[in-house]
């Protein structure tokens, strides 16, 4: 048969067009009390991946293979299979190569969105049913960039070498095995971070903020929730509008700052700046210098170079010892509360320390070399004030409290 130039054309675009083109199948059937519809499909494997839906939970896992694919797996309450088929078709799925870019995009035709929730999104078609997606992608390992949008669905991706960005109107999050560094945000579920290479910006307008290990910079900010980080390595700032923070180790400076809630710190390998609206503050160690500040509640720095703590009202409790961090001055203060003072054998010290309202209170030393002194007797207003330079002296340390005690004390 002789063909025409035209449609010897139209097989050489079908042919460039093939490799990249969506291979898709649908199933509908009955699940229990709804119906489901599961659609797969490929796509050519390319350097990048971006998924953008109106609605739907999303899974990405980094695998061997070369290519793309994925599942998208819907269920529709509707009573019966005709209607959810009309629903399952409103929600149209477009797969495409464009570049060095493979896009999944799921939107609604013509259907008016009326509430995002964690992991499913209710739609008005006209009798109000519920709707739910959630999309398994696999990809390959070594894909350079991953980055999701969902307007209210869980995000959860694993295993790839490159960034991941992720996106969610509400849903939760969970990030773990990312080679290439992260940032994922979202308007008020929980993020969980295993393991990841790179530096992580993580965000949420309410939920906790969990992350495990992290070999770069983490910046994390939660607008209530709480926040934890078991390991960081290249130091963290962290905001929280009111819940607790916690770090247990971390390398670099350390930012740390919440409304109300208590502070938790461990070993950190460089200074920090710690404040909190009201809650009590806590820190093992740390080789540089540390300002602590609390509305009202209690401060404790074990093992800190130099240190600015002051709180409204509570006691403090501060151990210096050498770390090598360059010679800085030291100053604690509270309105009301005792202060107790630990220090280390080589650490060389200028101190000066007073109590304001003197009577019924003490300034106690182990050092001979701090000399106390009041002034004022016992029917009327006294002060206390201490004075003495530690090992030949050295950065002057100031210790001031309203009403309480002070108390030097030797660091075993």
């Amino acid at each position: 048969m002789k063909r025409s130039p035209q449609f010897v054309g139209l097989l050489g675009v079908l042919a460039i067009l093939a490799p990249l083109a969506l291979a898709q199948e649908t199933h509908v059937s009955r699940e229990g009390s709804t119906w489901g519809q599961v659609l797969t499909g490929s796509l050519a494997g390319v350097k990048n991946l971006r998924v953008k839906l109106d609605m739907g939970s999303v899974v990405v896992r980094g695998t061997q293979q070369a290519g793309i694919d994925y599942t998208l797996h819907m269920r529709s309450q509707a009573s019966s299979e005709e209607d959810a088929r009309h629903q399952f078709e409103a929600y149209k799925v477009s797969a495409y190569v464009k570049g060095d870019t493979a896009w999944v995009v799921g939107e609604w035709q013509g259907v008016h969105r009326i509430k995002v929730g964690p992991a499913r999104m209710t739609i008005d078609t006209g009798s109000q049913r519920k709707f739910s997606g959630e999309f398994m992608i696999n990809v390959p390992r070594e894909i350079t960039l991953v980055k999701v949008e969902t307007e209210g669905g869980n995000i959860d991706a694993s295993g790839v070498t490159g960034r991941v960005e992720a996106e969610s109107g509400g849903g939760n999050m969970h990030l773990d095995d990312i080679g290439g560094g992260a940032h994922a945000e979202t308007g008020g579920g929980s993020i969980n971070v295993g393991t990841i290479s790179g530096d992580i910006g993580l965000q949420t307008g309410g939920g906790s903020i969990v992350v495990h290990h992290a070999n770069g910079k983490v910046i994390a900010e939660t607008g209530g929730g709480s926040v934890e980080i078991i390991s960081a390595m290249q130091g963290a700032s962290i905001e929280t509008g009111g819940g607790g923070i916690e770090v247990r180790q971390c390398t670099g400076t350390v930012k740390a700052q919440t409304g109300g809630g208590n502070i938790d710190l461990g070993d950190l390998g460089g200074p920090a700046e710690i404040e909190t609206g009201g809650g009590s503050i806590h820190l093992s160690s740390a080789k540089g210098h540390v300002h602590a500040q609390t509305g009202g509640g209690g401060i404790e720095l074990y093992g800190v170079p130099s240190a600015r703590v002051e709180t409204g009202a509570g006691g403090i409790v501060v151990k210096f010892v050498k770390t090598g961090a360059p010679p800085s001055d030291s100053r604690l203060e509270t309105s009301a509360g005792d202060i107790t003072v630990y220090i280390a054998p080589d650490v060389a010290l200028s101190v000066r320390a007073s109590v304001d309202l003197g009577n019924g209170h003490h300034i106690t030393s182990d050092f001979p070399d701090i000399h106390v002194a009041s002034e004022g007797d016992q029917w009327g207003p006294r002060t206390l004030n201490a004075e003495g330079k530690l090992n030949g002296g050295g950065p002057v340390l100031k210790v001031r409290t309203t009403t309480g005690d002070i108390c030097f004390k030797r660091a075993n």
